[in-house]
């Protein structure tokens, strides 16, 4: 069985166009007809035509038909690749239509598309404590574990099974513990969902997202709606996302067992930052059988903790010599966020911990300095 490092690195070698060995980045948004295949568009009995033969780079070009040939193997399902993980969330909950949407904590972007659907057509939001209530046939359960930004964990199958008793379908966005952290087609879920912009692109120069079902005929459907959505990534993004995916299984493992390392540091030396740290957050910390099964492959590189007082999380990011203070995730450079520069939905006092490749002693070191700073102010 062919293994992840070498998938990430030869599963689009098949859709090879050119000699080159690094995938060219092709600037063209349009291309030529070939000359031998020229059937008009409502004789063709399916559109996978684009992918052989790319017509306009919003139907389908080559790199991002490269994409879908990784995503669909190293994700174990059919892969749609879109334009950021928000448009990856809108198209799913568009092709479903549920007339109530179940959503818990999760990233806000995804609520606030959300939002714009219960405005236009009047889709019904719920809490995910409220599934055994109120969902019927046909609604989505959205599920995000580890959830941001806290990076804690849901068990994924106890709400699956819950969710299909009512009828209801699944989707899981696994972002935060991509694999091989994490395999949520283990645990009975319908979709799964990523955003690409994170982990798997990993150097903070992209936006992409993907979404991953096992109906061949679905999958269709959502690559037709992506065409008058316009949510296909574009040129530049997906080779870079090429690029990254190559290292990706490197990049994961090292910043997962960094993650685990300080969340390990800092709860095991509370007492040393009483005036200053209240609480912490990873899945690594929670006792739940669930958490082990699921994140079989390691925890999940984003923690969180919660400071005193707003003044403190004001301050802490300025301590810092090696996190940056700024948004998103998953990158090879370790960030900070004091989460309420972005999230209106978050505690006040949350900060936000993306860790990086960097020397995993050198960011405890970073972050010993800093809580020590504040501690004694």
């Amino acid at each position: 069985m062919t293994q992840l490092a070498t998938k990430l690195i030869h599963d689009d070698d098949k859709d090879n166009r050119v000699s080159d060995v690094a995938p060219p980045i092709n600037v063209s948004t349009t291309f030529r007809y070939d000359n031998n295949d020229l059937i008009p568009w409502n004789e063709r009995e399916d559109l996978d035509f684009m992918e052989r033969r790319p017509i306009y780079s919003r139907l389908a070009h080559p790199n991002a038909t490269r994409l879908e040939s990784i995503f669909s193997d190293i994700l174990d399902g059919h892969a749609i690749i879109y334009n950021s993980g928000v448009s990856a969330f809108y198209a799913a909950v568009v092709f479903f239509k549920p007339k109530r949407l179940f959503i818990g904590q999760s990233y806000h972007g995804c609520r606030a598309a959300a939002n714009i659907i219960t405005r236009t057509n009047g889709m019904e939001q719920y809490p995910l404590e409220d599934i055994a209530q109120y969902a019927q046939e046909g609604d989505l359960i959205h599920l995000e574990t580890p959830v941001n930004p806290y990076g804690t964990s849901f068990d994924i199958n106890k709400i699956a099974q819950l969710a299909h008793s009512k009828g209801a379908r699944l989707i899981v966005d696994s972002t935060f513990a991509p694999p091989p952290l994490q395999n949520v087609w283990e645990f009975s879920c319908d979709i799964v969902m990523h955003s690409a912009t994170k982990y798997f692109g990993g150097h903070s120069d992209l936006l992409s997202g993907v979404i991953v079902v096992k109906d061949p005929q679905v999958a269709k459907q959502l690559r037709e709606d992506r065409i008058y959505l316009g949510t296909n990534i574009a040129s530049l993004e997906s080779y870079l996302l090429l690029r990254s995916l190559r290292t990706f299984e490197m990049r994961i493992l090292k910043q997962s067992q960094t993650a685990t390392k300080i969340v390990k540091f800092l709860n095991e030396n509370r007492s040393r930052y009483n005036k200053v740290l209240d609480k912490l957050y990873h899945s690594s910390l929670q006792s739940e059988p669930f958490v082990r099964k699921q994140l079989k492959g390691g925890y999940g590189p984003v923690f969180s903790l919660s400071l005193k007082t707003k003044e403190q999380c004001k301050q802490f990011p300025l301590k810092l010599k090696y996190f940056h203070h700024a948004t998103s995730l998953g990158g090879i450079e370790s960030l900070v966020e004091w989460r309420a520069m972005t999230d209106p939905y978050i505690d006040q006092t949350l900060i936000r911990v993306s860790v990086g490749c960097e020397d995993p002693n050198d960011l405890i070191e970073d972050l010993k300095n800093a809580l020590q700073n504040l501690q004694d102010s």
